[in-house]
């Protein structure tokens, strides 16, 4: 069984902006919310979301040039290209959004997630690289295989190692979250707060049993289990919360930053307004929650992450590790630019691992 923890210090400093648009028609709609990954020869890779007008995305492939002073852009890894993330023009946009890259050594390649913006609304798919340049989609997500959710999802992030699932299975796990109401942003977010915080949009884990992965990568599509983790019920992220950056290990189990959404008043009208926590998650299996902030370590603040194509925006998607407990993360800002923080864990209260935490 795992334990809650009690007590779980963090703390975060900005380091200003890392990316933003470059004047270029195909950024004119923004640069925003980043994969991130170290590539073979522990270069820094970024995997920016780049929006044109019309709402029109592709995923980009960002060098670092100095460990994360300057950069080098090198072109576009994904372009709307398939059915899937295809739709007409003035439909409220298409394309392929906002990545998470993991590597996972058990199949020693680099795995992506990202929302597929194509003619039945977002949708998670996947794809996968040997080296984190060159990469080949997967395909979307398949729920219904085995009688799950289906509908709008999105904000998919592999987990780095395989877990066991609710059923006992050993999976590659990736964080999901439907939105359970259609159109769920039209219905005005008075009607969203009425509803059951289970029936609002809720973080979940989707799982994927390893030997089948193993034996054709193709299965990663087939989905066969997921489990409700992070529902807006706590003291804030009250409207909905979704994955942020994949999970890390750490002594404690699985690290991740995610993103909570709040509805606040704004000129007598509510507004949302994404901020950003911690959640632990138990190493062996992450549907059992270790510690969840009990308040945002990150809000909107300066002026870029108030004011931009959607204001008061920090989204979460990337993160480097640069030491035992310190990281780089890399978030959205406004749905415009990218911004850079470091997060420094306080000393662990556990020991690092434990024979409990480990797969046999």
């Amino acid at each position: 069984m795992s334990v809650s923890l009690s007590h779980f210090a963090a703390t975060v400093h900005r380091r200003g902006i890392t990316l933003e648009p470059d004047g270029s028609p195909l950024e004119a709609g923004g640069v925003l919310n980043p994969g991130c990954a170290r590539g073979r020869n522990g270069e820094l890779l970024l995997y920016p979301r780049v929006v044109e007008p019309g709402n029109i995305s592709r995923i980009g492939l960002v060098r670092a040039t100095s460990e994360g002073a300057a950069f080098e852009r090198l072109g576009f890894v994904l372009e709307p290209e398939m059915p899937y993330e295809h739709r007409p023009l003035g439909h409220g946009g298409m394309g392929c959004e906002d990545p998470r890259v993991t590597f996972v050594p058990v199949l020693d390649r680099f795995l992506m997630a990202y929302t597929a913006f194509g003619p039945d609304g977002p949708r998670v798919a996947f794809a996968h690289s040997s080296d984190g340049y060159a990469w080949e989609r997967i395909g979307l997500a398949d729920f219904a295989t085995h009688g799950l959710l289906v509908g709008d999802d999105k904000d998919a992030a592999f987990f780095p190692e395989p877990v066991r699932s609710p059923r006992g299975v050993t999976s590659l796990a990736f964080y999901h979250r439907p939105m359970l109401i259609p159109g769920e942003g039209q219905i005005g977010l008075r009607a969203l707060m009425d509803l059951p915080a289970n029936q609002r949009g809720c973080t979940r884990i989707g799982y994927v049993p390893l030997d089948a992965v193993q034996a054709d990568i193709a299965n990663l599509r087939t989905v066969t289990e997921s489990a409700l983790v992070l529902a807006p019920d706590g003291p804030w992220g009250r409207v909905k919360t979704g994955a942020g950056t994949p999970p890390v290990r750490i002594a404690e189990g699985w690290l991740s930053l995610y993103h909570g959404v709040d509805a606040v008043e704004v000129g007598g009208r509510l507004a949302m307004t994404y901020c950003v926590g911690l959640v632990v998650h138990d190493a062996l299996e992450p549907h059992h929650i270790r510690y969840r902030s009990a308040a945002p370590i990150l809000t909107p603040e300066s002026e870029r992450e108030r004011v931009g194509v959607v204001g008061n925006v920090v989204f979460p998607t990337g993160i480097d590790r640069r030491g035992e407990r310190s990281f780089d993360v890399y978030y959205g800002m406004a749905d415009a630019a990218i911004g850079a923080a470091s997060l420094e864990l306080a000393p662990a209260l556990v020991s690092a691992v434990r024979s409990s935490d480990v797969l046999a």
